[in-house]
């Protein structure tokens, strides 16, 4: 009875060796490992499309100038087939759909750049009306979207002492111009006199020009011992501000009624009464 018992158990793991393949170790030729190798890519974890995304790198903070063109850019991956939009947020008016101008509003655009998958929203003679939030949203269900903001400013040109200035004869003119709200330092500030620009080379000497930029830009002209012919209107020019201009009367003694009673500026310290207007007015930003 054990013999059979013991027979049937050997036959049994003779089986189970022979179906598992554990009798013998299993060599492949060529066509069986190419086979193999085909089998197991098979078996590879699929990379997972996971559908548009933003990149989140763009501004979604954007300062622009009145009047200058500004570019909101928004950056979409895998885009595929999808229809990219652009919405104001503020009347929820749909602007622009795929390359194509929804408003009626011509200032509005949309540009594509296929490359560096960017979606741009052009904003032609932008106004301040126009600040506001603006959303780049991808056509999926649920559509998916980046906000943005738009801040146009208008960058206020001030000219410290005006619309008078008077001055005494042989003192030291300090003109003080102050550029602010724009969104880059003016890449120039020019001076005139009685609508010439003036030049810091002339003969008579004396004059001259000291500009700081910053978020804040500041021009002085200085001309030094102030003589008769130095009078009249003086204008600062930013090349992207509005000018200023300022009326400078050089006395001989005199004392205008308009200083008697304090209603113009008159600089017995100029460079120092400006220094002083400067800071009172960057500590009031």
């Amino acid at each position: 009875m054990h013999s059979l018992e013991g027979f049937v158990l050997r036959a049994l793991l003779l089986v189970v060796f022979a179906t598992s393949g554990w009798s013998s170790p299993k060599t492949f030729n060529d066509e069986e490992s190419g086979s193999l190798d085909a089998e197991g890519a098979e078996l590879e974890p699929l990379i997972i499309n996971r559908g548009p995304y933003f990149d989140k790198t763009a501004s979604k903070n954007v300062t622009a100038l009145v009047g200058k063109t500004s570019y909101l850019n928004c950056k979409i991956r895998n885009v595929g087939n999808r229809t990219v939009t652009w919405i104001r947020h503020r009347d929820l008016h749909l602007l622009t759909v795929g390359r194509h101008t929804y408003t009626s509003d011509q200032r509005f655009s949309s540009i594509h750049n296929p490359m560096t998958e960017e979606w741009t929203l052009q904003i032609r003679y932008p106004q301040r009306r126009d600040s506001g939030i603006y959303e780049c949203q991808v056509g999926t269900t649920p559509p998916h979207g980046v906000l943005m903001t738009l801040s146009v400013v208008e960058p206020i040109t001030t000219l410290l002492g005006g619309p008078e200035m008077y001055i005494n004869k042989g003192s030291t003119m300090n003109l003080t111009c102050i550029v602010k709200h724009s969104p880059e330092p003016p890449p120039s500030i020019y001076w005139t006199h009685n609508g010439a620009e003036i030049n810091y080379d002339s003969p008579r000497g004396g004059v001259s020009v000291i500009t700081e930029k910053g978020d804040i830009t500041v021009s002085y002209l200085l001309v030094q011992r102030a003589r008769d012919s130095d009078s009249g209107k003086y204008t600062c020019n930013p090349s992207n501000a509005n000018p200023k201009s300022v009326i400078v009367h050089v006395l001989n003694g005199e004392h205008p009624a308009a200083m008697q009673h304090g209603g113009q500026l008159r600089l017995e310290y100029p460079l120092t009464a400006c220094l002083l207007s400067v800071f009172v007015v960057v500590l009031g930003l």
